[in-house]
């Protein structure tokens, strides 16, 4: 059985697609945006470290929704548009969401650009205890 969530309150689709899907107690989430869910229309951060922090936090909306958290994330994929400028300044904020002991696997790419005129999109896979 495969199950398709939209969570109430999580943040607003910037495009056709369900925030989670899961299957067999695996949760593949989108990739956040740093949009605000309080303020979807309002001008994003300019800052790496302000649109990491508000795309982690969007991750977690996401996955409470589920009754799950970032405990239970095993892998990350991450998009910078500026990955020379940006990298140092994504790690430091994401690093501090995750335990230096049971950070899930991760890659990190550069990409040209990404919906809203975003900086950074994270999606991840986790799984249910």
């Amino acid at each position: 059985m495969i199950d398709f969530h939209m969570i109430p309150g999580g943040p607003r689709p910037v495009a056709p697609f369900s925030h989670a899907v899961e299957s067999d107690g695996w949760v593949f989430l989108t990739g956040q945006m740093p949009t605000d869910p309080d303020a979807p229309d309002a001008a994003l951060p300019e800052e790496i470290e302000a649109q990491t922090e508000r795309v982690m936090e969007n991750l977690k909306i996401v996955l409470a929704g589920l009754g799950l958290g970032l405990e239970h994330v095993v892998q990350c994929r991450c998009f910078l548009t500026e990955f020379e400028r940006d990298y140092a300044g994504f790690n430091a904020v994401y690093q501090g969401y995750f335990p230096e002991d049971r950070r899930p696997a991760r890659t990190t790419v550069g990409v040209t650009a990404l919906a809203v005129g975003a900086l950074v999109e994270v999606d991840c896979i986790a799984k249910r205890p």
